[in-house]
């Protein structure tokens, strides 16, 4: 079931299916609730599907964000979970427009072979969630280079990953003239230095979260991305792309989703008919699909604008919010046609209900994406 048919995209998403047959329910059914899908991730690194977004001269793929978009969305459709490592996807996007030739020379060819793993995005904190500028995780100039204090939550798959994208505050924010200022953005290799402690969370999917806490972590001068105090602005680039990739993870998940339940609904009878045949079925199906077929062009129009380096910012956030809100309508008809097999491990509607329920509120909260739309969009006065 494809929503937006582009035919120049077939051969991609044939590739990623191939890859994904080898990884089926029971292959995702048998990690949870939180064992990490190394052979999963260890066949896209092999495959070149990891370092889609690396430029060729570094041994990547030279893709656009469409194109990883639509390998994140065919992961998600073939019923694996790409949060298993869409974060080397979204956390390139300040790597490749920031970061020093150096840095690019250093660590892309390595990230492209999987020598060292990008997985670990380092922002949010637990006293300031969504309110950004009030990290306070701190970074301060010492003869080695960086003094890193300060802790972070959240962050996914860091114990699985080589390397951490951190933000941390190199001016107090007091001393700003705007919030966003003071913010600087820092490549760690966290196999190379001392003071880091990361501890799992335990949540209701398996998504391999964790916190992490740095304490005294000495870093070299050259891990800085960019300018120091313009690390906001290089961080909107990750989170932009962030925005879209979970966008088209979301398409995929209502796929899945919506291919279980119509072929349920097609095949449980039940009165002597297909349960299907009754629009109290067959109503809640077909009004997840027009959602998705209009969330998806919203995905790409955005992903079009990002590829374009054209702002952005409000495509992609209202991407996120609605494919995730599309994914979730079809995830509860899913759940509704299959009744109470849809509650059984083995039919994979729970494993996917719970974790497309994720996106209603990270990478940031759907009421946020109303906000900023309310304000940035509508010119509407500031709410939060």
């Amino acid at each position: 079931m494809k929503l937006t048919d582009i035919p120049e995209y077939d051969d991609l998403r044939a590739g990623v299916r191939e890859i994904c047959e080898a990884f089926p329910g029971e292959y995702w059914r048998g990690l949870e609730p939180e064992t990490y899908p190394q052979e999963f991730v260890d066949a896209l690194t092999q495959a070149g599907y990891l370092a889609a977004l690396i430029p060729e001269e570094y041994g990547g793929g030279g893709a656009t964000l469409t194109e990883a978009s639509i390998i994140m969305e065919e992961i998600a459709a073939s019923g694996g979970n790409p949060a298993a490592c869409h974060a080397q996807m979204y956390v390139m996007g300040t790597i490749l427009r920031h970061g020093s030739a150096e840095q690019k020379q250093y660590y892309l060819p390595q990230i492209a072979n999987g020598t060292l793993r990008l997985q670990a995005f380092g922002v949010t904190e637990p006293g300031a969630g969504s309110e950004t500028t009030r990290i306070r995780t701190k970074a301060e100039r010492v003869p080695e280079g960086w003094r890193i204090n300060g802790q972070k939550i959240w962050t996914s798959r860091a114990l699985y990953s080589d390397l951490m994208l951190l933000l941390a505050r190199t001016t107090p924010y007091d001393e700003c003239e705007k919030p966003t200022d003071g913010l600087s953005t820092f490549l760690i290799n966290m196999r190379e230095v001392e003071g880091i402690t990361i501890k799992p969370i335990k949540t209701m999917m398996n998504h391999n979260t964790t916190e992490v806490f740095l304490d005294d972590v000495i870093i070299p001068a050259d891990a800085l991305v960019g300018e120091e105090g313009k690390g906001f602005r290089y961080i909107l680039d990750g989170m932009n792309a962030e925005r879209i990739l979970i966008a088209a993870e979301c398409i995929g998940d209502g796929r899945f989703l919506l291919e279980k339940a119509v072929a349920y609904a097609n095949e449980r009878v039940v009165f002597d008919k297909p349960i299907g045949s009754n629009q109290g079925v067959q109503f809640p199906l077909a009004k997840a699909y027009a959602q998705l077929r209009a969330a998806d062009l919203l995905r790409f129009d955005a992903a079009a604008k990002y590829d374009a380096h054209e702002k952005c910012a409000a495509e992609a956030n209202m991407a996120k919010l609605l494919c995730s809100e599309a994914s979730w309508a079809a995830a509860n008809a899913a759940l509704d046609t299959h009744g109470g097999f849809g509650f059984a491990v083995e039919y994979d509607i729970e494993r996917k209900f719970r974790e497309t329920r994720l996106y209603q509120v990270a990478p940031i909260n759907n009421n946020l994406v109303l906000a900023y739309v309310g304000q940035h969009v509508l010119g509407l006065p500031k709410s939060y």
